[in-house]
């Protein structure tokens, strides 16, 4: 019997603490009704101005993943047209200075079209938009052993749906890092 009376003894003195520790306090305050701070160590402030996250994720230089930040791995051509559009001279300028700076790198070009024509019409005309991607970059310096092309057609789209801004988005030559960057 005695065992049970202190086992319910600890019980009862366990539920108490417990029910203390959830019991809110009010915090001290000054003979004017002033709440006073707490005393002890300071915590730490957070930090004034933004918050970077530092260097965590950034694109290491010569990596696939600053080819496609830092300079776009991506052109857009118009409606049935495989001639490279003006506004894509910086983009393609800075692929070229991108390659020259890494020589070690070779690409490849992929045409793609969007899902309009057939299937023949589209993977001849994504192969005559890689190939244009292609003379760009070798006219401006690229060694033609470093670039690739395929055509995908209208196989492997990036936009979903049957209208003018998803057609627009897939009509592009994409160019892939292949081997040589750094990891």
């Amino acid at each position: 019997m005695k065992t049970s009376t202190l086992a319910r003894l600890a019980l009862v003195g366990v539920a108490a603490a417990a029910m203390a520790a959830c019991t809110p306090r009010t915090p001290p305050t000054t003979p004017t009704g002033d709440v006073t701070p707490p005393s002890g160590p300071a915590y730490p402030t957070a930090p004034s101005g933004p918050v970077d996250g530092g260097n965590l994720g950034a694109a290491a230089p010569g990596s696939e993943q600053d080819f496609v930040v830092n300079v776009g791995d991506r052109i857009y051509f118009d409606l049935d047209s495989y001639s490279v559009r003006q506004d894509a001279y910086p983009r393609l300028d800075a692929q070229v200075a991108w390659l020259q700076r890494y020589p070690s790198v070779t690409v490849r070009i992929e045409g793609n079209a969007d899902e309009r024509g057939t299937r023949e019409y589209n993977l001849a005309l994504g192969a005559r938009r890689a190939e244009s991607v292609r003379t760009y970059l070798i006219e401006r310096g690229i060694p033609a052993g470093r670039i690739d092309t395929i055509s995908f057609g209208k196989e492997r789209p990036i936009a979903e749906g049957s209208n003018e801004e998803a057609w627009a988005r897939n009509r592009n030559a994409h160019t892939a890092i292949v081997s040589g960057a750094t990891r």
